[in-house]
């Protein structure tokens, strides 16, 4: 169960990671807009897939209580 939130809390981190990639171009080194654009939208999908994981997980559990 606590799996699930902790998997709730870090997509929204990457979301967020996604956002500040695009915004400031920024991922540990300056990266060339070509590579932030793609980099950044990656990362907001995978966010948005790990939040749809882990309420998918949540109803299933709370489902079989």
């Amino acid at each position: 169960m606590m799996f699930n939130w902790l998997s709730l809390v870090t997509g929204f981190f990457y979301i967020i990671l996604g956002i500040v990639v695009i915004t400031y171009k920024f991922f540990f080194i300056v990266l060339e807009p070509a590579v932030a654009y793609p980099l950044g939208i990656v990362l907001i999908i995978y966010g948005v897939f790990r939040i749809f994981r882990a309420i998918s997980k949540l109803k299933n559990t709370k489902n079989e209580e």
